[in-house]
């Protein structure tokens, strides 16, 4: 029996030799600069600021972005992004994307809502790998429900005086630039805005969460801002209609979610696979029972699913017809796919998949933080309902 990453994978009639070209390249820096280090960078909880550099370097942090500010925007398609995000998910250390690309959620509010002499100065800097930049939305009281944000941002004169404090935010605590929800205005989404804070600002404090089920190596924080004095010309957008700016965004972070679940889902059928082909219980391996065949034979069966899924609502953003509602319940049907096989390969794999060091062990762990972040399960499908008009 043997699968590998390829092989697992439904064919993607989709993909130039481009695409294919881009993803062995990606593969070999993976396998040299990340894959030998990324299990001790978890246990250590961060990754190395090189990292960033070397990332740069080989057009990852680019990807996609007008190339005015160092990014690679010519011919870069949706594709190109699902291959590199399914890369990272081959890693089997979320915590290393979550961190590495965590610029993917806080930069383009930057690219498309602010000033352009703002976009000189920011944009160059996080493309090159030499500062970083995180999205601060969520709140001690207020999660899915970014129109209840309570942080407030009051106008005076040419600042922005803000007060107020965020949670769980991922980067958080290597940030230069904090994109930050606040209200401005009333109650609701009528109220908010956004603005970039450069987090070196007096009044802004960090603390570091490290007490978390996954993704160690990531490093996350808890923001508190006290009388912080903002440029107005730091406002993204237009004041009071900052929830456009932050909707603007959830599209693509959701797409990037999805491949990397599919991706770590399919390492969990490949190390399972594996281990049922050299393990022997009752005389014979593993693989030769028909209850571990059905179990793999099952892993499979969601992931060809999920990866017809994925290609699918792809193609439809290729073609220019983003659907919300259908990105939406792709990422409930990926983090149920990383969900099945992440358990059905710590039963196969037994008290092994129990110990850290296993990739299994670790995706099993990381499942809550994807089935929650960028939209938690239960949000993604009243946003679908919504869209029914039920």
């Amino acid at each position: 029996m043997s699968i590998d990453f390829d092989s697992a994978k439904l064919a993607n009639p989709f993909l130039t030799a481009e695409h294919r070209e881009w993803q062995k390249q990606l593969r070999r820096f993976f396998d040299k600069e990340i894959i030998p280090y990324a299990d001790d960078w978890d246990e250590a909880g961060q990754v190395p600021g090189e990292l960033w550099h070397k990332a740069a370097q080989m057009g990852i942090l680019g990807l996609g972005y007008p190339e005015e500010f160092g990014g690679t925007n010519d011919g870069i398609d949706i594709w190109h992004k699902n291959i590199l995000n399914e890369e990272m998910g081959r890693m089997g250390v979320g915590g290393v994307a979550a961190t590495l690309l965590v610029h993917n959620i806080g930069l383009p509010p930057v690219i498309h809502f602010a000033r352009a002499s703002l976009k000189q100065v920011v944009a160059p800097q996080i493309l090159s790998g030499n500062k970083r930049i995180s999205l601060a939305i969520t709140e001690p009281n207020v999660g899915s429900d970014v129109a209840q944000i309570t942080t407030t941002a009051r106008r005076e004169g040419d600042f922005y005086i803000v007060n107020g404090s965020k949670l769980y935010i991922t980067g958080g605590m290597n940030a230069s630039w904090l994109t930050t929800a606040v209200r401005t205005g009333s109650e609701g989404a009528d109220g908010v805005s956004m603005l970039l804070i450069p987090a070196e600002l007096s009044g802004v404090s960090r603390t570091l969460l490290d007490k978390k089920q996954g993704w160690w190596c990531s490093d996350t924080a808890a923001i508190f801002f006290d009388n912080v004095k903002v440029p107005v010309e730091n406002l993204l957008g237009i004041e009071n209609q900052g929830f456009k700016v932050i909707m603007h965004n959830f599209n693509a972070e959701r797409m990037a979610m999805a491949a990397g679940m599919e991706g770590a889902a399919r390492v969990c059928l490949i190390e399972a696979a594996a281990w049922a082909a050299e393990r022997k219980t009752f005389g014979k391996r593993l693989a030769d029972h028909q209850v571990i065949r059905h179990k793999l034979a099952e892993m499979q069966r969601h992931l060809y699913a999920t990866q017809a899924y994925i290609q699918a609502v792809s193609k439809q953003i290729e073609l220019g017809h983003e659907d919300a509602a259908a990105i939406a319940l792709l990422k409930v049907q990926c983090s149920l796919t990383m969900e099945f096989c992440a358990r059905e390969a710590m039963q196969i794999l037994g008290g092994v998949a129990y110990m850290r060091g296993s990739k299994v062990e670790r995706i099993y762990r990381e499942v809550r933080v994807n089935a929650i972040g960028g939209g938690s399960e239960e949000i993604m499908r009243d946003l679908a309902a919504r869209q029914m008009q039920l």
